[in-house]
C-alpha cells in the first residue's frame, strides 16, 4: 500500500516567524496560502507544513495522489482504500473520510504511542 508523499505538519504560533526560521534553514515555500495561515515548505526531500491556528499539536501527514512536489500522480492508492485497509485490520480511526464521495478527503488515526497521523488526499 502506497500512502503518498510524507510531510510533517507543524502547529505554529506565528506563521511569519516560523516561515523566516525555516527559510533560514534552507526551506522554500512550494505551496500554500499565507493569508489563510498555512504554507508548505521544502528542503531537498524534506517537506513540512506550517499551520497557524488550525490544530493543537504536530501531525505526521501522508498525501495520497501527490508526488514530493505536490503534483498529482496518475496512479495511487486512494484515501478510501487506505482507510478501509486500516479498518479491516482493526485500527480505530479518529475521523473518517466519507466513503460515498470521491476525490478530496481525509481521515485521522493515532499510532500506539498517541502520535497523530493525517491521511489527506487533495486529488
Amino acid at each position: 500500500m502506497e500512502l503518498g508523499t510524507f510531510s510533517y505538519s507543524l502547529a505554529v504560533k506565528d506563521l511569519q516567524a516560523s516561515r523566516t526560521f525555516y527559510e533560514t534553514l534552507g526551506f522554500e515555500v512550494i505551496f500554500g496560502e499565507a493569508q489563510h495561515n498555512w504554507l508548505i515548505m521544502k528542503n531537498g526531500n524534506c517537506t513540512i507544513g506550517l499551520f497557524q491556528g488550525m490544530f493543537e499539536e504536530n501531525i505526521m501527514t501522508f498525501n495520497p495522489g501527490w508526488d514530493g512536489n505536490a503534483q498529482p500522480l496518475e496512479s495511487f492508492d486512494d484515501v478510501y482504500t487506505i482507510q478501509e485497509h486500516l479498518k479491516s485490520a482493526g485500527i480505530e480511526l479518529i475521523s473518517e473520510a466519507d466513503a460515498l464521495k470521491e476525490g478530496r478527503a481525509n481521515f485521522m488515526v493515532k499510532d500506539p504511542d498517541g502520535n497523530l497521523i493525517l491521511v489527506d488526499q487533495h486529488v
